[in-house]
């Protein structure tokens, strides 16, 4: 018999395998098996991922780090020169201080031991998830399509009370050749959303080995860290159908869905068990969606949804900003350009959900300011 593929999206490495959206559908609570899997083999430790052990503490002392002309830099070269950790890649999810142990992890696992260093040495850390080109992995009967994430530091604000430079042009730390990620395109993503990923990594690994309750307290915590993180939702899904829990796979399948129309990996996965189930013609009605999706870059709605702003035409704008919603609905910048869309023709209800949208997703604490102000002063005009 055939086995059956599963889709899944991992960071550098979990588990995969348009429409216009008017108003976003209210968030349906997925459905918890929890007495249907047993304990972990270790507990999901979101809190060990970027923690720093001793071992990470004295590799920093006497760095001098603090006394550096660029102590971004002096921290790069710590690290990854071959005269120091003689760090390589491997494509095992770790922790920080378990890659620093083990000399070598995959490139979210650098990206965590590379933001724990930072912060330790005071340096700001931002993470950014990296469009790369579609790159998909076999294992057994789960194809995983690879993603990548890679961190940016800025320079510290203060020591001993003075200051050393101001915040300019940030140090990118990537794990790929320069060559192959000049010019790509990037978005600032948040702590919860790496934590996320790491979980998601962690879940598809699992299920790759058969470790179906550990691959699903991983993809419970990776929700619990970003319940707007897809990835973790189709991987969720994919255990629930491992388990033969089908009822709870379509559920989450088709939550996700709702938030995401045109998540290819969700229509995928669903229309394969409706097909197994019978289910002939919802599965076809899938499979038409899924045919039907055009494939596009990343941002390629979104930049020709800005142009088409530029020229006036609000309507067309609109559909190619809901376009990406409907493929990406956790981009907290998709969501505010289709609420000023919105907002432009007079459609204020619709631009109020998708600026607190936007806040939801926002990766930083600024950002989510920045548009509970605009909410507020929404709120305050249509009260008027």
């Amino acid at each position: 018999m055939r086995p059956t593929l599963a889709l899944l999206l991992l960071a550098c490495t979990a588990v995969v395998g348009c429409t216009t959206v008017d108003a976003l559908p209210a968030r349906t609570p997925l459905p918890t098996r929890d007495a249907a899997f047993a304990p972990p083999a270790r507990l999901p430790d979101a809190a060990a991922v970027l923690a720093v052990d001793d071992a990470m503490r004295a590799h920093l002392d006497g760095a001098g780090l603090r006394h550096s002309e660029d102590p971004r830099r002096a921290l790069v070269e710590l690290l990854y020169s071959r005269r120091s950790l003689a760090l390589d890649y491997e494509g095992v999810t770790r922790t920080a201080a378990e890659t620093f142990a083990a000399r070598s992890g995959n490139c979210l696992s650098l990206v965590a031991m590379t933001a724990a260093f930072a912060r330790e040495a005071g340096l700001p850390v931002q993470f950014r998830s990296v469009a790369v080109d579609e790159s998909w992995n076999r294992s057994g009967d789960l194809l995983t399509l690879n993603g990548h994430v890679n961190v940016s530091l800025g320079w510290p604000t203060a020591a001993a009370g003075q200051v050393l430079r101001s915040t300019d042009g940030a140090l990118v730390v990537d794990f790929l050749p320069g060559e192959q990620v000049a010019g790509l395109r990037w978005r600032s993503i948040s702590q919860a959303t790496v934590l996320a990923m790491f979980m998601n990594n962690r879940a598809a690994e699992a299920l790759a080995e058969g470790r179906l309750d550990d691959a699903y307290w991983h993809a419970r915590e990776a929700l619990n860290q970003d319940p707007h993180f897809s990835a973790g939702h189709n991987t969720l899904a994919v255990v629930y159908r491992r388990r033969g829990l089908a009822d709870a796979a379509e559920s989450v399948w088709r939550t996700l869905l709702e938030r995401e129309p045109a998540n290819r990996s969700a229509l995928a996965n669903l229309a394969q068990l409706l097909g197994q189930q019978g289910r002939k013609t919802e599965a076809g009605a899938l499979q038409a969606r899924l045919q039907a999706l055009e494939e596009a870059p990343p941002f390629r709605w979104f930049d020709a949804g800005i142009e088409a702003l530029r020229r006036g035409d609000l309507e067309g704008a609109r559909e190619l900003f809901a376009r990406e919603v409907a493929r990406d609905a956790g981009y907290h910048e998709f969501h505010y350009w289709l609420a000023r869309t919105e907002l432009l023709l007079g459609r204020q209800r619709q631009a109020l959900r998708h600026l607190e949208v936007a806040r939801e997703t926002s990766p930083t604490p600024q950002a989510q300011a920045l548009y509970a102000a605009k909410i507020e002063h929404l709120r305050a005009e249509r009260s008027r």
